[in-house]
């Protein structure tokens, strides 16, 4: 339609609208003609058009939020209510009137999206609450502090990334702030007991080694070397028994502590070191002694060799002490001489040994006796057709023949 059916130009040069509720005035265009007047009016009517057009193409588009749309539609009806335009005003408000669902549905969409992404954000922060809570809650005893702190530390950025992209209700923001930060506190409060017991722990360990140390600084110029070693072996397993320091005490108490023990051992390895230099003579001595008595072995003439073994013994005794690395070795090699000289000894006392030689023959007759009895009984046995009887005699006689032969071997050592 054209803008002469929607308005008219009366004679005084006012323009009016024509609407459903009749005609209103909407303005005046001085020094036009009523044609270019209405057409001025009716480019106002375009434009106020043109918006909606744009407004309806956004809305389809998805290109507003919910929010955006009804407050578009709101500006643009009252922008219509108002407008000193000519054209079909009752069009725009239909055309407005129709958006409205649009932009109210938009909204409900907007607001769901918005309910469910705070939803979502409380419980993200839920989590972050829970993990921190459930961490913090570890016994001292168990709880690994650096990495547990670490992981409240990279909580508490996600926490603060978490609340700039989304902002939660009063009330929900600070009843999850008061737990999450209630289990930060709680390891930090654990954190101190638990050092600052561990570092009194520490302290009365450092006073103790520091004790242990003065110990080994005055043990360290003995010249008792048995009874200091044995010391210093007590003073290193009450040093293990002592626990840990800080490591910057530990390692400067440990570096005097071995200090010390190191003087007294090489005070000790350089005193002994003297010694076995004074005692090498007598080794040579000994070690000849050694070849000596050797030879007597092995033992054919019992008491030239007994004879000759007492000589050497007392020469060995003269001799003197060996160095310490060589005690072991060189009285080994003597007690092996003493020991088969005894041996053969004894051997030749068992061979000679009346009573042995009677209990032995008085063994080799009993078994004989038994032997010819059992056969005797074996015959009867046999005659009389008892099998059970011969098994048994059988086998008795076969035990007591190797008895008897051994018996016999034992009684020709004593013809030696």
């Amino acid at each position: 339609m054209s803008a002469e059916q929607w308005g008219r130009v009366d004679a005084d040069g006012t323009v009016y609208v024509r609407t459903a509720d009749g005609e209103r005035p909407v303005g005046s265009y001085p020094g036009a003609s009523p044609e270019e007047a209405l057409a001025y009016f009716a480019r106002k009517f375009d434009d106020l058009a043109a918006q909606i057009t744009l407004l309806e193409q956004r809305i389809a588009a998805g290109h507003v939020s919910g929010p955006e749309a009804e407050s578009g539609v709101s500006r643009l009806r009252d922008a219509v209510a108002q407008s000193n335009a000519v054209g079909d005003l009752a069009a725009l408000v239909a055309r407005l009137d129709a958006l409205a669902p649009l932009a109210e549905a938009k909204k409900a969409e907007a607001d769901k999206a918005k309910a469910e992404a705070k939803a979502r954000a409380a419980a993200e922060r839920a989590t972050l609450v829970e993990e921190a809570e459930t961490l913090s809650a570890v016994d001292a005893e168990r709880m690994p502090w650096k990495t547990t702190g670490d992981r409240l530390r990279v909580l508490f950025d996600e926490w603060k990334r978490l609340q700039k992209e989304a902002r939660l209700d009063k009330h929900t923001e600070d009843e999850l702030w008061k737990r999450f930060s209630h289990a930060r506190t709680t390891f930090d409060r654990k954190r101190r007991q638990h050092f600052g017991a561990l570092d009194e722990q520490r302290a009365q360990v450092k006073a103790a080694k520091e004790a242990l140390v003065a110990e080994a600084e005055t043990l360290s110029t003995s010249t008792d070397w048995g009874l200091t070693a044995g010391a210093y072996r007590t003073l290193m397993d009450r040093w293990k028994a002592a626990g840990r320091a800080s490591k910057k005490d530990d390692d400067e108490l440990w570096v005097r502590f071995r200090a010390a023990q190191d003087a007294f051992f090489a005070a000790r390895t350089a005193a002994s070191s003297v010694v076995d230099a004074e005692f090498s003579a007598n080794l040579e001595v000994k070690e000849a002694l050694l070849l000596e008595a050797e030879a007597l072995l092995p033992v054919t003439d019992l008491q030239a060799a007994k004879n000759a073994l007492r000589g050497i013994q007392e020469r060995w005794e003269a001799a003197g002490k060996v160095p310490r690395a060589d005690i072991g070795r060189v009285e080994g090699r003597m007690r092996a001489v003493e020991t088969a000289v005894r041996d053969a000894e004894q051997d030749r006392w068992r061979r000679t040994n009346p009573e042995a030689r009677a209990r032995a023959e008085d063994a080799v007759t009993q078994l004989e006796t038994t032997i010819a009895g059992l056969r005797t009984k074996l015959e009867k046995a046999q005659a009389a057709g008892d099998a059970r009887k011969v098994t048994e005699h059988e086998q008795a006689i076969a035990a007591r023949e190797e008895w008897l032969e051994q018996a016999r071997k034992a009684l020709e050592e004593y013809s030696g």
